[in-house]
């Protein structure tokens, strides 16, 4: 390991800690504002004014995507820790083993829900205040989600090349 990437997998464990409680931060903030929106005379229109007027199904909207939002932080919060999972494995010398494989595999369905989450929040904003119009498609996080299933078979090619190799020994 060169001394680049060791220092950077130093920094990974409080980095994805730190990531973790900024994420339950967000989902908490989240809820509060769902719960909140129930409670609140005249939302959405009181905070949002004539916009709110213009648009009314806006308050439902805004809160499926609040909720959309939440289900996001879930998932989210499974890759932060697997991801730490597989960086403890990195430090504690042993990176291929069939559960970073498995945990591969876990991230790279989870990527893929939040690229589905984030199209239903296109979806639900065009249908509620930007009728017809359906954009922000991007290839990146779909080439992100099969470069993932591709580690993800590499880690578990690497595990059975691995126990091959012991077993021969």
């Amino acid at each position: 390991m060169t001394r680049s990437s060791a220092r950077a997998l130093a920094y990974a464990r409080p980095i994805i800690r730190g990531l973790t409680a900024l994420n339950l931060a967000y989902a908490a903030g989240l809820l509060a504002l769902l719960v909140f929106s129930f409670f609140i005379a005249g939302w959405p229109t009181r905070p949002l004014g004539d916009f709110a007027s213009d648009h009314p199904q806006l308050g439902n909207g805004l809160r499926a995507i609040v909720v959309i939002g939440f289900a996001g932080a879930a998932i989210v919060h499974t890759i932060l820790r697997r991801l730490l999972a597989m960086v403890d494995s990195v430090r504690d010398g042993d990176p291929f083993i069939l559960e970073n494989a498995d945990r591969l595999d876990a991230i790279a369905w989870s990527v893929l829900a939040l690229e589905v989450l984030r199209l239903g929040v296109t979806a639900i904003a065009a249908l509620v205040w930007q009728p017809g119009r359906l954009g922000g498609f991007s290839f990146t996080p779909w080439l992100a989600v099969l470069l993932l299933f591709v580690l993800s078979g590499v880690f578990a090619h690497g595990a059975r090349l691995r126990a091959d190799l012991e077993g021969t020994v």
